[in-house]
């Protein structure tokens, strides 16, 4: 099952980190907002509630009856800013009107105490304002009476300082919420750089071709947080089981092979001599399968002994695929005749690369096997040397025109024991031979259907 790989670690610690600061940042912004409205609040309630008792100050009470005495402090508050509005009314009995703005809004229905300021929220004009009231007794002890002064301001000069306080607030704020950005950025990406050299010597290390004992080499990392300390160790010690057991597996394969080899050319010998002794024919018959059985397990134990020489240590050398390429294709002429097929060369004269002549040669051998074993009768085998575009790539194939391979069919082609018919002779091993020694010299394999009919299979290898 393949897993879609998740966000990155450096997109998701930058999202930890930013996003809580982010969401401080406004949060701070909100509180500072409120502050500045709280106090903005408190200065015009101080104002309102001097005001709503200097205006009680100027009723005298005469008798029964009151002598308001309010021009000079009506004039006063009106003189006030004019872009904060302030209006008045007094009423007795309370809200009963006798002077000011007969629209100012009455109070919430709440018990109000006497000579005691109570200052609420209203609207007026569909505009907020805040409301300082003062009730007041007069008269005689024998007929109390009270009388409501209200003094109402607008909250336009309240939410106007508000937002000058939050806009300088709101610059110093930006400016150290982005420097701390930058800084949790570039810690980030210094924090990660260990991760990214881990990821770079294993990628690496996956590149460079496969050598002896030490398929992949352990991993270094002299300057790196304990955390990616632990993480290569464990990749190490998991590297390190995978080379035992790759040392194991070619152990076991070269071993096996050897012992098998002697055994099985005697059983061809003693078959070969059974078949010229024995004249009768179903004998003979069974002789002749006991021999291709043989023959055939003697070919198994080749390509097996093949392939671990494939996967040890070998060291590289200058050498002329072309050169390489045309001396092999003459010594399967022969064959290739015998067998009704036209084999021959194409490419350029020259092609040096950096390789293992016996490896790049028994690889050149099987493409050629490959190619004469299922192509059939009649057709054409073509060994081809050339440089692919743009000059990076030496490419090394064999064409044929035979019945080739289904294109589904093409990627498995290099699996071990992987047949593509059941025609005899074949053990599935050749091509995948073919793909260790490509992996060897630092290349790959390759495989095409033909148009009309046929296959293209070899290697690209680094050119020199």
């Amino acid at each position: 099952m393949r897993h879609v790989p998740g966000v990155s670690l450096q997109r998701k610690l930058l999202l930890w980190l930013l996003l809580p600061q982010l969401v401080l940042w406004l949060s701070g912004g909100f509180l500072a907002w409120r502050v500045a409205l709280q106090n903005g609040e408190k200065g015009i309630d101080q104002t309102l509630t001097q005001s709503v008792r200097a205006l009680a100050r100027q009723i005298k009470p005469i008798g029964d009856g009151l002598l308001v005495d309010f021009p000079k402090a009506a004039q006063d508050i009106l003189e006030q800013d004019p872009a904060d509005r302030v209006t008045y009314m007094v009423s007795s009995p309370p809200g009963r009107f006798l002077l000011g703005n007969a629209q100012l809004p009455p109070p919430p229905p709440v018990t109000v105490e006497v000579g005691d300021p109570f200052l609420y929220h209203a609207r007026l004009d569909d505009k907020p304002v805040r409301v300082a009231l003062l009730d007041v007794d007069y008269g005689t002890p024998q007929a109390r009476q009270t009388l409501r002064v209200q003094v109402a301001q607008s909250l336009t000069v309240r939410e106007r300082i508000a937002q000058e306080l939050l806009e300088q607030m709101l610059l110093p704020m930006g400016l150290m919420g982005l420097a701390m950005s930058a800084l949790v950025y570039a810690g980030v990406l210094r924090g990660l750089q260990p991760l990214k050299r881990l990821e770079a010597q294993i990628e690496q290390a996956g590149l460079r071709p496969q050598s002896g004992s030490h398929a992949l080499p352990p991993i270094e990392l002299t300057a790196a947080p304990q955390e990616v300390h632990s993480l290569a160790s464990t990749i190490n010690r998991l590297l390190d089981t995978v080379a035992r057991g790759q040392q194991k597996e070619k152990r076991f394969l070269n071993d096996a092979a050897h012992q098998l080899r002697t055994p099985l050319a005697g059983l061809i010998g003693q078959t070969e001599l059974a078949l010229h002794e024995s004249h009768e024919p179903a004998v003979q018959e069974r002789l002749q399968k006991v021999l291709s059985a043989a023959q055939r397990s003697a070919h198994l134990v080749h390509q097996l002994l093949q392939l671990a020489r494939s996967e040890s240590n070998v060291e590289m050398q200058a050498i002329d695929l072309a050169c390489l390429a045309r001396e092999v294709a003459r010594e399967w002429a022969a064959r290739a005749l015998a067998q009704g097929m036209d084999l021959g060369y194409e490419g350029v004269d020259s092609l040096p690369v950096q390789g293992h002549p016996l490896l790049l040669r028994e690889a050149l051998n099987n493409l050629i096997d490959n190619a004469l074993h299922y192509a059939g009768p009649g057709a054409t085998v073509t060994v081809r040397v050339g440089r692919e575009e743009p000059g990076q790539w030496a490419l090394l194939v064999v064409e044929d025109d035979g019945p080739g391979v289904p294109a589904e069919h093409l990627g498995d082609l290099f699996a071990r024991f992987w047949r593509g018919s059941d025609k005899a002779g074949g053990c599935g091993l050749g091509l995948s031979i073919v793909e260790e020694i490509a992996l060897r010299h630092g290349g790959r394999t390759v495989a095409e259907g033909m148009v009309p009919k046929g296959v293209r299979v070899g290697m690209r290898l680094p050119a020199a």
